[in-house]
C-alpha cells in the first residue's frame, strides 16, 4: 500500500469536513514526504517509563528511526517499527545498515552523527548502498531539485533536511528577522546562562504581533508534523494564546536541561550534534550503547502499515511495550477504539503503552469505551513526572498506561 493511501486513511476520519476537511487534505499531502530526519521524542524517558526486561517485544512508530534503534539497548527480542510514511522507513534503514555494516564506531559517528563529511559519500557507496532494500535504495538514489542523489544529505548536514529540518532553518531566519538569534543559546556554559540567553535572544520574538498571527495558522505548523486535529488540542490548552504556549515549550527545551546533555536542543539551536560530547548525542549514537546495538541490529524490523493493521497480525498476549508517539492525536473515536481493541488483545500481562499528546491531557478517558479502558491503569502524577524528563519538550503531555 502506498504512503499516500496509508496517510489518507489515518488523517481522513469522521471529523474530516468543512474547513477542517480542506486542512486535513493539505496536511496529508504535506506529510507524504520526508518530515523527520531525526525523531523528537526522548527515548531515555521512554525506557525509564517502560522498565523493560530483556527479551521484550516492542512496537513503535519509526519516524526518523532514532528511538527504534535506541530501544535495542534494552536487549529486546524484537523491535517492530511501523510507519505510514515510507520515507521515514528509508531513513530508519539507512541508519540500521550504517550501524550494521560500517567498519567501526568512529565511522558510524562520522556518517550518522556529524552527517556532513565528504568522506560519507564513500562510506555510503562502499558499505551501505548494496545492502539497502529496493524501496530504500530508490529513495536514497533518487535525485533532488539540486540534481544530486538524496544520499548526499549525509555529506551536507543530513538533519537539516526533511520538512522539520527546513522548518528549523526557517525559524532561525525568522528569529533573526525579528531581532533575535536562536544560535546564541549555544554560547551558554551553564543553565543560568541558557536562561539568560533565551530571555534576551529568543523569548521576545514570541510576543511580536507577527508571531502571534503565525501561531494561529494551522498551515504554518505542518512542517512540525502537527495535523489539524492536534492543532485543536493545542488551542484548548492555550488559554492565554498559542504564542505563550509555544514560548513556554521552547523555554522548557532551552532552559530546563543542560545543553551538553540534550541532543534535541543541539539540533534546535545549533542545527547539528556536538560529536565531541557523548552526552550531547542521541542515545543510539553514544559509544556506550554501540556494541549492544550492533549485536542486536537484526532484531529491528520495519513495517509499512498502520499500527492497527500490524497488531491484527500478531498473536494474543505477544507484545510487551507499545510506543505510539503522538499518533493518537490524529485519531477519531472509532480509530482509537479499533487500535486499543488490538492493543488489549495482543498485550502480555503487565504490558505498557507510552505516548505523547499535543495537549496536556490523555484522550483515552474521554474516548475509549469502559470495556477497553478497564483493562488499563495510569497514574497522572507519574505521567507529569515523566513529561518533565522528556528533553525534546515539544509536547504537552507524556502518558504511561499499564495492563491490569
Amino acid at each position: 500500500m502506498s504512503s499516500k493511501t496509508l496517510i489518507d486513511s489515518a488523517v481522513f476520519n469522521s471529523t474530516t469536513s468543512g474547513t477542517k476537511g480542506l486542512a486535513d487534505r493539505l496536511f496529508a499531502h504535506w506529510f507524504s514526504r520526508l518530515v523527520y530526519a531525526q525523531i523528537w521524542e526522548d527515548p531515555q524517558s521512554d525506557l525509564d517509563a517502560l522498565q523493560l526486561r530483556p527479551g521484550a517485544n516492542i512496537l513503535t512508530i519509526s519516524s526518523g528511526g532514532c528511538n527504534a534503534l535506541a530501544y535495542l539497548s534494552a536487549n529486546p527480542a524484537a523491535v517492530h517499527a511501523v510507519d505510514l510514511n515510507a520515507t521515514h522507513l528509508a531513513m530508519l534503514e539507512m541508519k540500521q545498515q550504517a550501524i550494521r555494516h560500517l567498519p567501526d564506531y568512529a565511522s558510524v559517528l562520522a556518517f550518522l552523527g556529524d552527517a556532513s563529511q565528504p568522506d560519507n559519500l564513500k562510506r555510503y557507496q562502499r558499505h551501505i548502498r548494496q545492502h539497502l532494500s529496493e524501496d530504500a535504495s530508490n529513495f536514497w538514489e533518487s535525485r533532488t531539485l539540486s540534481g544530486k542523489p538524496r544520499f548526499h544529505y549525509f555529506s551536507k548536514q543530513a538533519y537539516q533536511h526533511g520538512l522539520l529540518g527546513r522548518f528549523i532553518g526557517f525559524a532561525h531566519f525568522f528569529v533573526r528577522l525579528m531581532g533575535g538569534d536562536m544560535s546564541k543559546l549555544m554560547e551558554a556554559r551553564t543553565m543560568n546562562e541558557q536562561t539568560s540567553l533565551f530571555e534576551q535572544y529568543v523569548a521576545p520574538v514570541f510576543d511580536t504581533a507577527l508571531f502571534r498571527l503565525i501561531a494561529r495558522q494551522p498551515l504554518a505548523l505542518y512542517s512540525l508534523g502537527i495535523p489539524p486535529s492536534q492543532f485543536q488540542a493545542l488551542q484548548h490548552d492555550a488559554k492565554d494564546g498559542l504564542h505563550l504556549l509555544f514560548k513556554e515549550r521552547m523555554r522548557h527545551l532551552a532552559c530546563d536541561f543542560p545543553l551538553d546533555q540534550n541532543c534535541f536542543a543541539q539540533q534546535a539551536f545549533g542545527r547539528r550534534y556536538d560529536v565531541h560530547k557523548q552526552a550531547a548525542l542521541p542515545m543510539y549514537l553514544q559509544q556506550q550503547h554501540f556494541p549492544t546495538l550492533r549485536q542486536n541490529i537484526d532484531r529491528l524490523h520495519a513495517h509499512h502499515t498502520t499500527l492497527t493493521d500490524f497488531l491484527r497480525q500478531q498473536p494474543r498476549a505477544s507484545m510487551d511495550a507499545y510506543l505510539f508517539l503522538d499518533a493518537q492525536d490524529w485519531m477519531d473515536q472509532q480509530q482509537l477504539s479499533e487500535l486499543w481493541e488490538e492493543v488489549t488483545r495482543t498485550a502480555a500481562p503487565g504490558a505498557k503503552v507510552v505516548f505523547r499528546t499535543g495537549g496536556s491531557e490523555s484522550m483515552l478517558e474521554r474516548q475509549l469505551p469502559a470495556s477497553l479502558l478497564n483493562h488499563w491503569h495510569t497514574d497522572v502524577e507519574r505521567n507529569r513526572a515523566l513529561y518533565a524528563t522528556d528533553r525534546s519538550a515539544i509536547y504537552g503531555g507524556m502518558h504511561l498506561y499499564q495492563k491490569n
